[in-house]
């Protein structure tokens, strides 16, 4: 075995790690988006969203 192998698997490990990592964060990305739109559907809005606006009938003017 040369040190050329050593760092060519280390290289090898290191990139499968990090495309589990990326890999891992795309499909939770994907699941809270999907929560998210479950919640929005179903009539519960984030604070960080604007309030939809009403209208007023019936108030002094």
């Amino acid at each position: 075995m040369s040190h050329t192998f050593y760092i060519a698997a280390s290289y090898v490990v290191a990139a499968i790690i990090t495309l589990c990592l990326i890999g891992w964060v795309w499909f939770d990305g994907r699941a809270r988006q999907k929560e998210l739109a479950e919640l929005e559907a179903s009539g519960i809005r984030r604070r960080s969203a604007k309030p939809v606006a009403t209208t007023e009938t019936g108030g002094a003017a």
